[in-house]
């Protein structure tokens, strides 16, 4: 069987701990699942890909015609056992948008791009995130990866989120899908994601953790179809 979970002692020192240590013993009872759940992302990643390029291929005219610079945004971020890796999206803000101090994004955001705007209201900005999946370094169901400047913020408990690859999708996703909303008039966006935000999308990334099935991983799945729809 492939190794989806690594030993406790393999683990990087900041997770292993007595915060951590409950959410991996769930997961331990879920090896089986765990491999399914990833030969699953590798088939349905590589089908996806097969249908929808020509989407890819319009989404990528819309963008170059709408703004300069590249059709894909790349950004570091951090999954799976604190792993940096660098995740694909869609354009949709000015090319030089990843220079701004805050990495949270606001309701009338300045750097958004008249396209990017239309592209993220029907969240197809994430498809490129499928060749994240087919490597490895995402799921189709997991903790949204967060920049490393925010995961220097997370409590110890928090670090439980790293136990498993980052996901396109998750429960809090779709509890938080109009975050930006929750940004609008604070004066420090960034201190305002790390205090009042992101504890609260922990809270329902780590009881995703705790209620871990391939039953429940299929539900958020289809939440989130019917929520983008």
């Amino acid at each position: 069987m492939m190794r989806v979970l690594r030993s406790w002692h393999d683990l990087p020192e900041c997770m292993r701990n007595e915060s951590v240590y409950p959410y991996y013993a769930v997961l331990q009872k879920h090896r089986l699942a765990l491999a399914i759940k990833r030969v699953f992302d590798i088939a349905a990643s590589l089908i996806l890909l097969g249908v929808l390029w020509p989407v890819f291929l319009v989404l990528a005219v819309m963008i170059k015609a709408d703004s300069r610079g590249p059709v894909f945004f790349r950004q570091t971020r951090i999954t799976q056992y604190g792993k940096e890796f660098r995740i694909f999206k869609f354009r949709t803000m000015v090319s030089d948008a990843a220079k701004a101090e805050t990495q949270v994004t606001v309701t009338n955001d300045s750097r958004i791009t008249n396209a990017g705007r239309r592209i993220r209201n029907c969240r197809l900005d994430e498809l490129p995130q499928l060749f994240n999946v087919l490597s490895g370094d995402m799921s189709f169901v997991g903790t949204r990866p967060e920049v490393p400047k925010y995961v220097t913020a997370y409590s110890p408990e928090m670090h439980a989120t790293l136990l498993l690859p980052a996901g396109i999708t998750s429960v809090a996703s779709i509890v938080f899908k109009d975050e930006a909303e929750l940004m609008d008039g604070e004066q420090d966006v960034d201190t305002a994601y790390i205090q009042k935000v992101l504890p609260e999308k922990m809270r329902y990334n780590l009881a995703e953790i705790k209620d871990f099935s391939l039953i429940n991983q299929l539900v958020t799945m289809l939440q989130t179809i019917r929520a983008v729809l």
